[in-house]
Order: structure tokens, then sequence, then C-alpha cells
């Protein structure tokens, strides 16, 4: 069962909840205490590109990333009609591969947790490779208790036609969080059911201090105030190095 694949067609139902424009609040800030100039980003692991079309509407050129062709489908789709609609390529975020450098790049909503540990330090040498000295790296985790208490717990997302049900177990000796998710589809009067399995990885934010830093990144900054704190979201800012 991979993930995205029957999910992806849902995905905004299911998360209509989720603050994007706080997101994009928090990134403009971000630039502006940073200072120099932000035109071009890149959103990795972008998704269904909401925050994409967002920081878009906002007047920045984009460029989204994402390893599930079905999720950068739904993107394309929602921005085909901006002004200036982003450039969506299928790369896994260790294998980006842009045709020039960005002012930043950002990543949301657990995308660096579905990344395992050992594809880390690749993924941070290609962003140093990407992002231009001075511009910034910003991405957000979640802390490593949350993963840890959200153990045996199930979830119910429901909208009219569709619902999620979904169980997350905790792996310690992997550090890792396994989803099992059933997804029950209405089509007319019947119900159809699939099935994805997620896996999220826990980080520690010392752990990526330190492989940002071997990678050439600089001041290290961690923020627990920022969208869905409450929910043991971090956002990690750093600096690309000379």
């Amino acid at each position: 069962m991979s993930s995205y694949a029957s999910l992806a067609a849902w995905y905004d139902a299911l998360t209509g909840d989720v603050p994007y424009e706080a997101f994009a609040d928090f990134y403009e800030a971000e630039f502006a205490q940073s200072g120099g100039e932000f035109r071009l980003l890149l959103d990795y692991c972008c998704g269904t590109g909401t925050l994409t079309a967002e920081m878009a509407r906002r007047g920045y050129e984009m460029i989204g990333t994402d390893a599930s062709v079905d999720m950068l489908m739904q993107a394309q789709e929602k921005c085909a009609s901006l002004s200036c609609p982003p450039l969506f390529l299928n790369q896994r975020a260790e294998e980006m591969d842009l045709y020039g450098t960005v002012d930043a790049a950002i990543c949301s909503l657990d995308g660096m947790n579905y990344l395992p540990p050992e594809v880390l330090p690749e993924l941070f040498r290609r962003l140093h490779l990407f992002v231009r000295p001075g511009g910034l790296v910003i991405y957000d985790v979640k802390e490593p208790e949350w993963f840890r208490s959200l153990d045996g717990q199930i979830f119910l997302d429901e909208k009219e036609d569709v619902f999620c049900l979904w169980r997350a177990d905790y792996r310690e000796e992997n550090r890792c969080i396994s989803y099992g998710m059933d997804l029950f589809e209405r089509r007319g009067r019947l119900w159809k059911r699939s099935g994805e399995e997620h896996l999220e990885y826990a980080h520690e934010p010392a752990e990526l201090q330190r492989l940002m830093e071997q990678a050439g990144f600089r001041d290290f900054s961690l923020h627990r105030d920022g969208p869905q704190h409450a929910e043991g979201r971090l956002f990690i800012t750093a600096v690309r190095g000379e």
C-alpha cells in the first residue's frame, strides 16, 4: 500500500483545518528578519500545493517538488489559474535537482518527518547546493514526544462523501510511527474501500542541527511558538553559509 495514492484526491477535504495562511505569515516574518531579497522559493515535499499556491498569490515565484505524482496532479490543477503558476517537479527530496539557486527552501506539515534518517545528509547537501548563499531553509518537524503520545490511538476523519480511519503505532526501536489507514469513498449507493500505510520518523532537533551544520548551514534556530505548536510542531530555520 503506497502513501498518498488513494488519499491524494481527498487530502484537502480532510485537512481543511490547517492554517496555511499562518504558515505563510511565519515564513514571511523569517524572511523579513533575515533581510535581503526573497522572491524565488522552493517548496519541497509540497503535497497538493496549497501552501505553494498561497505563497504564489503573495507574489513569490514558486517551485514545488514532491515524490507523489498523485499529489502533484492535485497541486497542478489547483494552481493552474494563478497568474504566475508554480513549476512542479516530481522529485524525491533527497534527489532534488533544480535549474539554479533559490532564495529560500520551505517544507511544511510533516514533510521532513516522512524522510528516513539515512537520507537527511544528502538532502541537506542538496539544499546547500540549491539555496543561494545567505538564503534560508525553513521547515517543521513533530517533536519525538508527540509521536510517542500517539501510540495505539485510533482516529477518524469524516466528510460527506469520504471517511478515513487510521491507527498510530510507534516503534521505539526504529524511532518511527506507522499510520495504518483505511479510506472509504462514496460511489453512488456503494462505498469503495482502499488502504494506505504512512511511515514517519522522529527526528531529534540536536541531530538535525548537527547534520545541517555539517552540510554548511549556520545560525540554526528552533521555534516552539509557530503555527500548530500546541500539536507538537517545531519550526527550524537555518542560513545557507558561504
